[in-house]
């Protein structure tokens, strides 16, 4: 997972102040929480940060496919072991018959599911991590021996 002093080693480091924060450091834990985009930093667009602007977008690009919980799955990396399908407590109450017991989901209230060999994120709202109240569960990324499967 990237982390904010990744994302600051890369910013103009300037202190300019036209992002809004009084250092580059609160835009880098900005961006990595997802609260501000790359494009609220303009002196990043000054061609001699070109280099460091297009690492950023690499390094961001993951972000942007995060749920509206944090949560990432690399499909690429996964091998659909359903280790998190039957290890995630949503999934586990939503469908007793089913995951509880380590079977196959025989609920459509799951969170994740195992399809064509990868996991999939079906009802993302209904992941404890959801809305400002959420907890800090980490029982499917616990469980993933592949880490296909990541919080950020």
């Amino acid at each position: 997972m990237v982390s904010a002093m990744e994302i600051y080693k890369l910013l103009p480091n300037s202190a300019c102040k036209e992002c809004g924060f009084s250092s580059c450091m609160a835009l880098a834990v900005a961006l990595l929480n997802r609260e501000k985009k790359l494009e609220d930093c303009p002196a990043l667009f000054d061609p001699k940060y070109a280099d460091k602007l297009k690492k950023l977008q690499e390094l961001l690009e993951p972000l942007q496919k995060a749920s509206e919980t944090g949560l990432i799955i690399h499909e690429e990396k996964c091998f659909g072991c359903g280790n998190c399908v039957v290890a995630c407590p949503v999934n586990v109450a939503a469908d007793p018959t089913g995951c509880a017991v380590g079977q196959g989901p025989k609920s459509d209230r799951v969170i994740l599911v195992v399809e064509d060999g990868v996991v999939k994120c079906l009802n993302v709202k209904e992941c404890r991590r959801f809305g400002p109240q959420g907890t800090q569960c980490n029982a499917c990324t616990a469980t993933c021996p592949s880490k296909a499967i990541e919080f950020v």
